[in-house]
């Protein structure tokens, strides 16, 4: 694996690739997500719209994490090997889960100890299937979807707890 492929995966943003264009019914970019998909809710995905979708991509696959969060960046979600769709559903199920930093293997929301937390909902399209195990870490994922990244896109969600 080259060097930049390796800082792109290390990243978790493919800065070389085709952009795809991610959105949500729930929240516009750099704005509050509701409630409803956070551990004060629900906590179930909200909905995804992805376009731009490359026509040669197989699947899709998603990670959504937390930088600002106090030890390290906290991974909230990790699924792979998605079928190519433009329409993610809320509280759906989608392709192959991944351990999360809450130790289980599906979605689990925006939960903040304080103040303001960015979510960056990342979205994959890969030029084919991967052989990666159900309950593989981010880090798993990342490496193995490496040479496979066609396109990429983000959706920034704002989140703070009791406001």
């Amino acid at each position: 694996m080259s060097d930049s492929k390796l800082k792109n995966v290390e990243a978790t943003r493919a800065v070389d690739y085709k952009e795809l264009k991610i959105m949500s019914a729930a929240f516009e970019n750099k704005g509050k997500i509701p409630q409803k998909y956070t551990c004060d809710g629900t906590n179930v995905n909200p909905p995804l719209d992805v376009g731009h979708i490359p026509v040669d991509a197989k699947c899709l696959a998603i990670i959504v994490d937390d930088p600002d969060a106090p030890a390290k960046t906290w991974v909230h979600w990790v699924c792979w090997n998605i079928p190519v769709t433009q329409h993610i559903k809320e509280n759906g199920l989608h392709g192959v889960q991944g351990i999360n930093d809450f130790g289980t293997h599906h979605y689990s929301g925006p939960c903040p100890p304080s103040g303001v937390h960015r979510y960056f909902f990342k979205v994959y399209a890969l030029d084919s299937l991967l052989n990666l195990k159900a309950g593989a870490s981010k880090h798993d994922l990342e490496k193995e979807m490496a040479d496979n990244i066609l396109a990429f896109g983000e959706l920034i969600g704002l989140y703070e707890r009791g406001k």
